[in-house]
């Protein structure tokens, strides 16, 4: 038996509108004034490498997901400045999850000392220039196969890193969204 994406179901007025359900995973490209990204070894598939990374939590927001995942495998001292989005796109996980939605985050770094935990606990960690990377020919698992998005995100950090961001608000999952003029509620 095949895996079906789950959907969830709502009424719009007399129509019924489908929502796909995804998982969603955050990629955080964390790059230094030396325009060098911050990769950490995985502590149990020796010789690879990826940016932090994680899955987004119930009621949380994707710049929050991606400042949490940072602060759990690069340490609480370590500060970063969000950018902005790199990339967004879907792709299989497994069986159970033949979608999941993934979103590449970018962090200028802005100082702290590194200390890998949570699931990246005791991992290796570098700082990799684009032309190192291709130079030793990185095995990167985190993103996959995408050694674009390095590129990306270096050429957004060049755009961006002088930019002020502010960060975002709180969001209000009370607050009603323009559907919801159509619902009896």
């Amino acid at each position: 038996m095949s895996a079906r994406q789950p959907y969830l179901t709502t009424n719009i007025g007399e129509r019924r509108r489908l929502f796909a359900c995804s998982a969603v995973a955050v990629l955080v490209f964390i790059v230094n004034e030396a325009e060098k990204i911050l990769l950490l070894a995985h502590p149990r598939r020796k010789g690879m490498w990826e940016v932090v990374n994680g899955s987004l939590e119930a009621e949380e927001t994707l710049l929050a997901a991606a400042l949490r995942e940072t602060r759990e495998e690069v340490g609480p001292d370590v500060r970063v400045r969000p950018l902005g989005a790199v990339h967004a796109y879907t792709f299989h996980f497994d069986e159970n999850v033949p979608y999941m939605l993934s979103l590449g985050y970018l962090m200028a770094y802005e100082g702290g000392a590194i200390q890998p935990g949570d699931d990246m606990r005791d991992s290796q960690f570098r700082w990799w220039g684009l032309e190192e990377m291709a130079e030793a020919s990185v095995q990167i698992i985190v993103p996959p196969n995408q050694k674009w998005l390095m590129q990306r995100a270096v050429e957004l950090y060049r755009l961006w890193k002088e930019q002020t961001v502010e960060l975002q608000p709180e969001l209000s999952f009370t607050a009603k969204n323009k559907y919801q003029q159509f619902t009896n509620e």
